[in-house]
């Protein structure tokens, strides 16, 4: 398989409900997948089941060196490797460490909106519901500001960071 040192991680694009295939049929090719999952229950008219979902619904991850890229990208199911234009672009190395070390953590987790101080985000819980402002985070606590551009003044105030998402 080539030398690690030449290996990276990249994203793959799936299709829908396509992530379990892709994983197990890099797998057999030799090309390290990576595939968080989750429990969820199932309720079907007649019963309760738990399954198992990506935790990233549409996206795999997979460690491959550039000679491997054709035979990666021309697994079924897989729609394309996430990059900027033509070119993959790798994920740091610290960033699937830390999705491997939570997987095997015995710690209950999910998936979240990808939120940072400075996004524009709207509430969606709460008195404050459908105001939209900018996440900002003070000390511990998260915070909205809702500004007045017109008059370049801003209000902040104290939110759960569960009750905004971005917008």
């Amino acid at each position: 398989m080539g030398q690690t040192n030449n290996l990276n991680w990249y994203a793959l694009r799936t299709k829908s409900r396509h992530e379990k295939l892709v994983r197990d049929q890099l797998d057999k090719q030799g090309i390290e997948p990576l595939l968080p999952t989750v429990k969820r229950l199932s309720q079907w008219k007649d019963r309760k089941k738990e399954i198992e979902v990506p935790l990233f619904a549409g996206y795999c991850f997979v460690r491959f060196s550039q000679h491997e890229k054709m035979p990666v990208q021309k697994t079924v199911g897989v729609v394309g490797i996430v990059g900027s234009g033509s070119w993959p672009e790798p994920i740091p190395e610290p960033e699937i460490e830390a999705l491997r070390r939570l997987m095997a953590s015995v710690l209950p987790y999910d998936a979240h909106p990808y939120l940072h101080e400075g996004m524009k985000v709207e509430v969606v819980r709460g008195p404050l519901q459908g105001v939209h402002g900018i996440l900002l985070r003070k000390e511990k606590r998260h915070r909205l500001v809702i500004g007045v551009h017109l008059i370049q003044q801003a209000a902040a105030v104290e939110i759960d960071v569960n009750d905004v998402v971005a917008g």
